[in-house]
């Protein structure tokens, strides 16, 4: 076990002992996706991106059929059903170079930071768009004309309405003219929740507490309460974010109180601020703990909402990860939270913060009245408080020393909907499907940090990944996630362009089987093809989203698979491919109508990509087939006829070529070859040293030698260095007369000269015919599946079957060749060492 899961299920005692138990184990929650779909593989995803970069800010309006995108420098508006089709509209807006000379003289970025980055996209008007971005650490706003998406010629000041940093979390809303926007806004500023472009502009309180600390905003959501409300409540928005945690609790994992915690605060949409205290400051702000899986250790990163029509029944998903304590391993959970408990824990016991024990804790004092932190109701009204103005002073100043509520937001269920290990997830978004069994399911995208989109159903209490789909080929994170169920596609936003996914991808099952057990809500069988439902009449589809194992009729979803023939010689090696299409599904294999006997034995060996039969005897023969099970239903995936031949007929055997040898001789031959080409090389050495021992024995003066007998093609010799040149062509020319044949060298000095050689011995005109060389040996041949021995476990082998077949000795080279056939020998181990399977698929292996 992991030190990264040892630290988790230790995390996971804990969080049971504090009060936050899960019923299920850390396997159950940790669920796989069933299908997995490369880059490669992706189909139907358009993609655009332009002279841009970092396009992170999307506005979908359905309705108008566009997709505005905020990018680093430029605004596009983009076909929403063709994201691809080259009608975008654009508009550059970067930032100016005295700006940007700024920038750099504060010590940023130039190639990251010093642009301006669009923070801000939001419809204003029906006539206006409004966009704020960072320009260069100078942030800028302006209202943009839709119909002509043009800038206007003057800017406005967006220090109070946007980020410095293009990298501080940000969020923000415009809900009836009023902006609502928190982030970090100024230089070196605290956290803020604010509103602008309204007759009363809102921020939080500083002094003496601060409201927010040193918080990373994720998302904002408002929530029309007051729609048909009993009580004339108020319209609230909702914000999400992460900060350093002050609650006594926190020293349990963390003495030096600086752990990170997620929250959720509220603010009413009418607060006007206060009169006399709370001048221009929220009075309805309020703060609490949003709880997920491992206490205190949580970092949210991603919040969507959805609800049936009303606003009783919306529900809040959200994303988080690991924070930094926990280096030692990468998990991310997934949290589903009802309007109604984030009410509960605002209705709830306050805290106080205690200076002497620098920490907070419940506050159990008088509570004044309206209470703290409402928004105005029917109720307040009937005694005379008409708006936040009108809140006597008691309440305000309770207000502003009691932000945060006692109470902790649980998930639904008391536990997470998911927990995935080795994931990081960076963008949520949620659909709501009608199924064919006349429920919803909500489906969630959840992007990851490197450029995956995990699509899943929640059934209950748990969900199930229904697919895994690379969409970026260069591992980048999703940036933003937006649905559309008009254009019935996925937007994703990231650094380097804009897909638009579509919602499902039906025809990826390619059985009634694949249709059931993907348990999409998109997809449904209709006799022939798994399509979508909402492209086809319901009257005769198939679906199971509940349990995904009923509908389809037939016992084998695919009992015409036409059937291989394999034949093999007995002690032969053979691969029978069975591709698993799910990570869900197990492989069985049957032999003559029943399971495979022996399988998991030394001869047989099951594995994901098929099944190997080793050292095949003639009771392996027979039909074999491969199927998939999955919740109880099986697939057949592969049939085979495999026969193994006692020994090759005498016709066949007297025409083929020697054998490779049997792999599991294959460890014996190579000791073998090596001690060959070691006892060559022996050979090699004595046989060299006896020609010059010979040759010696010829000299018949000083510094000329003759081998053997003369040739009319012989060679000269001489040494290869070049002072032995130097010196024999200086002892050439002072005694030309001497050594008038250019053989004779005072030194001894050997060169090999190509050419004709005559020698004092023999004349010109008498030649011997030449010898022809005895040929070189024959090569030890390649294995037929490019293998230089059996594999110890089943490798991947694209789906193909392979052999390993046997080969005969190979009679030793004559030492003049050894050299030679010594280095072939190299080359072949080392092309053994990194050889591939060869894609070959032969009905017959004979």
């Amino acid at each position: 076990m992991s030190r990264g899961t040892v630290h988790l299920l230790t995390a996971l005692c804990v969080a049971a002992a504090m009060g936050y138990p899960s019923r299920r184990s850390a396997t159950d929650l940790d669920a796989t996706p069933r299908t997995t779909v490369t880059f490669d593989e992706l189909s139907g995803v358009r993609r655009f991106r332009a002279r841009a970069l970092n396009y992170t800010t999307l506005l979908l309006e359905d309705e108008r059929g566009v997709l505005y995108v905020g990018a680093r420098g430029a605004i596009f508006a983009l076909n929403s059903s063709d994201v691809a089709d080259g009608s975008h509209r654009t508009i550059r807006w970067e930032a100016s170079p005295e700006k940007q000379m700024d920038c750099l003289q504060k010590g940023k970025n130039n190639k990251t930071e010093c642009f301006n980055h669009v923070r801000f996209l939001q419809r204003l008007n029906s006539t206006h768009l409004y966009a704020c971005g960072t320009y260069a650490f100078h942030p800028l706003c302006a209202p943009i004309d839709a119909d002509g998406f043009t800038l206007p010629s003057h800017f406005e000041e967006g220090k109070e309405k946007c980020p410095y940093d293009p990298s501080r979390g940000y969020t923000g809303l415009i809900v009836d003219g009023g902006l609502y926007t928190a982030t970090r806004y100024e230089f070196r500023s605290l956290p803020d929740i604010r509103r602008n472009l309204h007759q009363r502009p809102l921020k939080t309180e500083e002094s003496p507490l601060h409201w927010l600390n040193d918080a990373e905003f994720v998302a904002s959501v408002l929530v029309r309460e007051s729609r048909d409300s009993p009580v004339g409540d108020d319209d609230k928005i909702y914000y999400f974010f992460t900060e350093r945690a002050g609650e006594e609790t926190t020293s349990f994992f963390d003495k030096s109180q600086a752990a990170r915690v997620a929250r959720v605060a509220r603010v009413c949409k009418s607060d006007l601020g206060g009169k006399k205290i709370l001048q221009r400051k929220w009075t309805s702000f309020m703060k609490a703990r949003l709880v997920c899986y491992i206490p205190y250790y949580e970092v949210l990163r991603s919040v969507c909402s959805l609800d049936r029509g009303g606003w009783p029944s919306t529900v809040f998903y959200a994303t988080f990860t690991l924070s930094a304590q926990w280096r030692t391993m990468e998990a991310s959970a997934v949290c589903r939270y009802s309007i109604s408990e984030v009410q509960r824990a605002f209705e709830g016991p306050y805290m106080e913060y205690q200076d002497s024990a620098r920490k907070w804790s419940r506050y159990d004092g008088r509570v004044p009245e309206p209470r703290p932190g409402s928004c105005i109701t029917d109720h307040s009204r009937r005694k005379g408080y008409n708006s936040s103005q009108d809140l006597p002073n008691s309440v305000l100043d309770f207000v502003k020393l009691h932000p945060l509520m006692f109470e902790e937001v649980k998930p639904a269920g008391g536990e997470p909907l998911l927990v995935k290990k080795n994931v990081a997830y960076s963008q949520l978004a949620v659909d709501r499907v009608q199924a064919l069994d006349g429920h919803s399911y909500d489906v969630l995208f959840m992007g990851t940090g490197d450029g995956w989109i995990h699509k899943a159903v929640v059934l209950g209490s748990g969900v199930h990944i229904i697919e895994e789909v690379q969409v970026f080929g260069d591992p980048q994170p999703v940036e933003t996630l937006v649905v559309s169920r008009t254009q019935r596609s996925l937007y994703v936003g990231a650094a380097s362009g804009i897909l638009q996914v579509p919602l499902a991808a039906c025809a990826r099952y390619t059985s009634c089987y694949d249709c059931i057990l993907a348990r999409d809500p998109y997809c449904a069988w209709d006799g022939q093809a798994c399509r979508e439902t909402a492209s086809a009449d319901s009257a005769g589809l198939v679906q199971d989203v509940q349990h995904g194992n009923e509908g389809c009729r037939s016992s084998s979803a695919r009992a015409s698979l036409p059937r291989k023939n394999r034949t093999v010689l007995r002690g032969d090696d053979v691969l029978l491919p069975c591709d698993q299409r799910s990570n869900l599904a197990r492989a069985v294999w049957l032999l003559n109508g029943t399971e495979a006997p022996g399988a998991g034995q030394e001869r047989l060996r099951v594995g994901v990509d098929g099944l190997l039969v080793t050292d095949t005897l003639p009771e392996h023969s027979g039909e074999y087939r491969c199927y998939g099970e999955e919740r109880g239903l099986r697939t057949l995936l592969a049939a085979y006829r495999l026969t193994v031949l006692p020994e090759l007929p005498r016709a066949a055997a007297a025409t083929l070529p020697p054998r490779p040898r049997a792999a599991s001789q294959a460890a014996g031959d190579v000791k073998v070859v090596y001690i060959s080409a070691i006892t060559i090389l022996v050979g090699l050495c004595v046989v060299l040293s006896s020609v010059l021992l010979y040759v010696s024995c010829l000299q018949k003066r000083k510094g000329k030698y003759i081998l053997g007998e003369p040739r009319a093609s012989s060679v000269e010799l001489q040494t290869v260095s070049a002072n032995c040149l130097r010196k024999g062509r200086e002892e050439e020319e002072e005694d030309d007369d001497e050594d008038e044949d250019g053989l004779a060298y005072p030194d001894g000095c050997l060169q090999i000269i190509p050419g004709e050689a005559p020698t004092a011995a023999v004349t010109p005109a008498k030649e011997l015919p030449a010898a022809a060389p005895p040929p070189p040996p024959p090569l030890p041949s390649e294995l037929t599946n490019g293998v230089g021995a059996l594999p110890n476990m089943l490798r991947k082998m694209n789906g193909n079957s392979y052999m390993l077949l046997q080969q005969q000795e190979e009679p030793l080279a004559s030492p003049l060749y050894s050299a030679s056939f010594t280095e072939e020998l190299s080359k072949i181990l080392e092309k053994r060492k990194h050889t591939q399977l060869v894609e070959k698929l032969d009905e017959s292996s004979v």
